[in-house]
């Protein structure tokens, strides 16, 4: 900013603010928390260094991360923004898991409303009617007592029959 009123790094670091403060454009007096976090995680020369290395058009963004990752390091100072991601992958994966159930679920119970309308159908119908689960495969070939195994938590559901298993992928496996 130079002359009056400091920048926000220059005012915490209690320094004079010249015409050509590599922090001016980016913390503003009138934000001193967003360089004070940042000033806390990474420390002033660090944050000077990085952004002298950047051309100036992707400073604004860097900042933009480094304010980010300053957060999320004061809320988690192992991981970051790390552990954010990987408590939502797994907060995903949880809720992908719980659909794929729901889905069996509602599947077992069309299958028991309608049997025979569902046993009739042919491959492709199924298909059609299931876009969302791909994993369904009826052996409809074979007509000895079938029972179906929901469990897999990729959504791979397999038919069974008493003499073989055939999985999803065409593989025929003898069952003991």
């Amino acid at each position: 900013m130079g002359g009056n009123s400091p920048c926000a790094s220059c005012k915490l670091l209690r320094r004079r603010c010249v015409k050509d403060c590599i922090f001016a454009p980016y913390f503003p007096a009138d934000d001193p928390h967003k360089f004070a976090i940042v000033h806390k995680v990474f420390g002033a020369s660090n944050v000077s260094k990085m952004l002298q290395e950047l051309p100036v058009e992707q400073r604004g963004d860097a900042v933009s991360s480094l304010v980010y990752e300053a957060n999320a390091r004061m809320r988690d100072p192992v991981y970051g923004c790390v552990g954010a991601i990987s408590y939502l992958q797994n907060q995903v994966s949880q809720l992908q898991m719980q659909l794929a159930v729901a889905q069996a679920e509602i599947l077992c119970i069309q299958m028991h409303q309608d049997p025979i309308n569902t046993i009739t159908q042919t491959p492709s119908q199924i298909d059609h009617d299931h876009r969302d689960d791909k994993s369904f495969l009826l052996d409809h070939h074979h007509h000895h007592h079938q029972y179906y195994n929901f469990a897999s938590p990729a959504g791979n559901v397999v038919i069974q029959d008493s003499l073989k298993r055939e999985s999803l992928f065409g593989v025929h496996d003898l069952v003991s």
